[in-house]
């Protein structure tokens, strides 16, 4: 397989053009002790190698700068798609509690909505053939039917629009991921309107609204953490800490440091004396159940390690 070109050449070679430089000045100085009377071309020389350097250089920062940002956004999106699996393996484990029944109408829901998100991720690629080909395949399913429905209605509308009408229809579809904060999701959305659309200042105007929108939930969950933690409300400053995190710097996560570690041995310390109860009163499977919660909320734990230990004892003791 050929490797693919640099988009540009001169942040690869950078080093070149400033030898280069480097040889055009000592040119012009050496011409300028050679040849006295060519003493202001050189200078004149000297200055337009400078202006040229100072160019570069420029270029070089200008480089830089785009790649940091790119970086940034990439890190972003890993950071969010952490958060996300997180959240789903937190849901696994809410459904595995669940009746049957209540499992089939979950994962339905979760079905319909990622169905509709890859007919509209289709739609507003403008690959119109494959979104009413899905539409089609959607609709031969009776559980599927009312979604498509509702999906081939917006098809209709996008496919019928004008060019306005359809920046219109991404930017308010956009606007909505932002209210439902899926970030990861309009963040892709955003990236792919501008590449469409790149003279559109709606389409541009989005990327700087998720940041404000992700600044926003950020200024929210800390006034959230400030009054939970000020109330000793620990269950509700842990929960607001794991979404919280997603959106802290390193520095701000220092800052946190120290009362989040407060909270969290707080918590510690609660499901200990609750632990303790339990064994005390020999109310052995609500003990099983307490030592499960600590040994998954704090899994490095001297205490986690001893309850840990105990276990099958505590199995055979809530069986009896």
């Amino acid at each position: 397989m050929k490797a693919k070109p640099p988009k540009t050449i001169w942040p690869a070679y950078w080093h070149l053009f400033f030898a280069a430089l480097a040889v055009i000045a000592i040119a012009a100085w050496l011409l300028a002790i050679a040849f006295p009377i060519l003493k202001i071309t050189s200078i004149v020389l000297l200055l337009l190698t400078a202006a040229l350097g100072i160019f570069i250089i420029i270029l070089l920062l200008n480089h830089i700068i785009e790649s940091i940002t790119a970086y940034q956004q990439k890190l972003d999106q890993i950071n969010e798609s952490v958060l996300i699996n997180r959240e789903l393996l937190e849901q696994i484990a809410s459904i595995a509690k669940l009746s049957d029944a209540a499992k089939t109408i979950l994962y339905r829901d979760i079905d319909i909505q990622q169905l509709r998100t890859a007919v509209m991720q289709k739609l507003h690629a403008q690959d119109i053939k494959a979104t009413y080909a899905m539409i089609e395949d959607l609709a031969r399913k009776a559980e599927y039917k009312t979604l498509a429905e509702e999906l081939k209605m917006i098809a209709d509308s996008y496919r019928d629009a004008t060019e306005q009408e359809r920046i219109n229809q991404i930017a308010a579809y956009i606007e909505k991921l932002l209210d439902q904060r899926q970030w990861t999701t309009a963040s892709t959305y955003i990236e792919n309107f501008i590449k469409k659309f790149p003279d559109s200042e709606k389409a541009l105007a989005l990327r700087q609204k998720l940041a404000d929108k992700k600044e926003q939930r950020k200024r929210q969950l800390l006034a959230e953490w400030d009054q939970a933690v000020k109330r000793q409300d620990t269950d509700r400053s842990i929960a607001v800490l794991k979404e919280l995190d997603l959106y802290l710097s390193p520095s701000e996560g220092l800052a946190l440091q120290e009362s989040a570690s407060e909270v969290f041995k707080n918590k510690l310390h609660t499901l200990g004396v609750r632990f303790a109860l339990c064994v005390s009163e020999k109310r052995w499977s609500d003990a099983l159940t307490t030592g499960r919660e600590i040994i998954k909320g704090f899994p490095n734990s001297r205490m986690s390690g001893e309850i840990r230990s105990k276990m099958s004892i505590l199995r055979e003791l809530s069986q009896k």
